[in-house]
């Protein structure tokens, strides 16, 4: 059987405690910080130079994640889904992608319907222990710190293409 890292060509990422630590800064007038590792979003970018449809399911909605997003220049972000399965199934057929070829990582209950879907489950360190049973890649890293692109990089390296990704920038000139 084909390693599961090696199918996927799309890859969707929960926000808040996987791509952020999980803490929700909330003022007066609602939600104001979120704090993105830096490493997530390289490992964001080079998975898109991979080719890799890369995006956000999140059951929140904020403009923060939206800017997140477009600075990353992902290819979907799909707020507000209180039904991520729905979601995802609309991605996927927006993609032309079938579950065994995509990839999630979440980290808590309203994400496991997803999780039991796709061809490659993952979740951060510090995910739900439901989520990590349920996970066949589990990162050494927390949410919000560089578990996202721990898994990123693990795929890569599967999908044989992490080396030629980095000498772009050991050898900016080509």
């Amino acid at each position: 059987m084909k390693d599961p890292a090696q199918r996927l060509r799309l890859i969707a990422l929960d926000v808040d405690g996987t791509l952020t630590t999980g803490h929700l800064f909330i003022g007066p007038e609602g939600e104001r910080l979120k704090a993105f590792h830096a490493r997530d979003g390289m490992g964001i970018v080079l998975a898109r130079r991979a080719g890799l449809k890369v995006g956000i399911i999140t059951g929140r909605k904020s403009p923060i994640t939206q800017r997140r997003s477009e600075e990353l220049q992902m290819d979907f972000c799909a707020q507000g889904a209180a039904d991520k399965v729905t979601a995802m199934a609309q991605i996927l057929e927006e993609f032309g992608c079938t579950w065994e070829e995509a990839g999630f990582m979440g980290d808590d209950s309203n994400d496991l319907g997803v999780l039991a879907r796709v061809g490659m489950a993952a979740a951060p360190a510090d995910g739900t222990a439901e989520v990590r049973e349920l996970a066949d890649f589990v990162a050494t890293k927390e949410g919000g710190r560089g578990a996202v692109r721990e898994w990123l990089e693990y795929i890569l390296c599967r999908q044989g293409v992490w080396d030629e990704l980095q000498e772009v920038f050991r050898n900016p000139q080509g």
